[in-house]
């Protein structure tokens, strides 16, 4: 983690689903609403799957990460898609080598 990285609240989310127009969109202005920063996105579609993860500030979250994680459960639901979230550091810990 960088040092512009230590003051900010970090979460990578994970976006899986099946493509269709639209996603990145339908999941920017969920983050949005929720006030949640993207701080970098990568995406890529393999055999006719989405996947999607993102790096986003919860600084300004309006929920903690708890409730956040069932409400990106239950919008992804609504929408098709898989969307789960996670600390930064517990995600960089389970993917360091």
């Amino acid at each position: 983690m960088t040092d512009s990285n230590k003051t900010k609240n970090l979460a990578v989310v994970l976006v899986i689903g099946k493509d269709r127009s639209g996603i990145v969109a339908q999941v920017s202005d969920f983050l949005w609403k929720e006030e949640i920063n993207i701080e970098d996105i990568s995406q890529k579609i393999m055999q006719g799957i989405f996947v999607m993860t993102m790096l986003v500030d919860l600084t300004d979250a309006r929920s903690d990460l708890g409730v956040l994680a069932a409400k990106f459960t239950n919008f992804g639901e609504s929408i098709g898609l898989s969307i789960q979230i996670q600390h930064y550091q517990i995600f960089e810990a389970m993917h360091r080598v």
